[in-house]
């Protein structure tokens, strides 16, 4: 037996003073209605009603147990009534994983004009560089670089990631200034260890219209983007790096590009969620913002390079 939905009919039936309203305010039968109060009767050893052709009152026992549940079923129907509302509010908690670099350069930075909009939305913001489980681990909003996730997900592609090597004018001016990829191969270059799989990531360069993943001998690899950037800027060696992460360094020179012809954008930002319905307002609200506003911060990284 359902306890609680005997219960709730039977509260039903005692405020309509009617099987039969009690039944349509159910969307139920009067045969379904009364069966369900036979069985709490028998399950409780005791009569609730008093039924004649014409009226229907309450017994002893009856209204001691309408007495005592009918507050905890209105304290019940007030917090389905306050969770149902809630997906109707734009305030509260959004849950949000994404990469250390991608979440660093591209989406916290979204978080304060979404703010500004949205005063009552709180964030819990989590920077990890493997992929979560959206479910296991309660997120709202996830977001990853290179493919989508090859799961039961809504996924939207915010655009691409654009990967340049560079290198300190420092650098360069002690070590020249590399005209081809053979030459890339007789520098000191900076390597990416894929921090799931500690696998040293190859350098993926355009050459003749075809996208070639190629070892680059390291003199010290990463397994974060932002290890590898710092590395970098010391005068370490020439890095592939992804634009988005360093448009200021771009911008006032502290890193050049090079081989503006061997760019390579094959790779993409993705943002990631479960389906929409019964979703609350406020994350359909924040993935509607960051997919307006992430692409265009994504797309201004081309501007910051050379003509190939």
């Amino acid at each position: 037996m359902d306890k609680a939905r005997v219960i709730s009919l039977f509260i039903g039936v005692v405020r309509a003073k009617s099987f039969s309203q009690a039944a349509v305010e159910a969307g139920l039968t009067p045969q379904a209605v009364s069966k369900a109060v036979r069985q709490l009767e028998e399950h409780l050893g005791v009569r609730l009603f008093h039924r004649t052709t014409r009226s229907l009152s309450l017994t002893e026992e009856g209204l001691r147990l309408f007495e005592l549940s009918n507050p905890g079923l209105r304290l019940l129907d007030e917090a389905l009534d306050q969770v149902r509302n809630s997906r109707l509010e734009a305030d509260g908690l959004i849950r949000v994983v994404a990469p250390m670099s991608i979440g660093a350069a591209v989406i916290i930075p979204l978080l304060p004009e979404f703010q500004r909009r949205y005063p009552g939305v709180h964030f819990d913001v989590q920077l990890d560089d493997h992929f979560t489980d959206l479910v296991e681990s309660k997120i709202d909003v996830g977001f990853r670089a290179g493919n989508p996730p090859e799961r039961n997900l809504v996924s939207r592609k915010l655009g691409e990631i654009v990967l340049v090597p560079c290198a300190t004018p420092g650098y360069l001016a002690q070590h020249g200034m590399p005209r081809t990829v053979e030459d890339l191969q007789r520098h000191r270059c900076t390597g990416f260890r894929h921090p799931s799989t500690g696998r040293l990531m190859q350098w993926e360069l355009q050459m003749d219209g075809a996208t070639v993943y190629q070892e680059m001998p390291a003199v010290a690899s990463f397994n974060t983007v932002e290890g590898e950037l710092t590395a970098v800027l010391s005068g370490l060696g020439i890095g592939q790096l992804p634009v988005f992460m360093i448009e200021a360094e771009l911008a006032n020179g502290a890193l050049v590009p090079l081989l503006p012809r061997t760019v390579s954008s094959n790779n993409g930002v993705f943002m990631y969620y479960q389906q929409r319905t019964l979703m609350p307002l406020r994350v359909r609200h924040f993935i509607d913002f960051v997919a307006e506003r992430a692409p265009l911060r994504l797309a201004a990284q081309h501007g910051l390079l050379p003509a190939a």
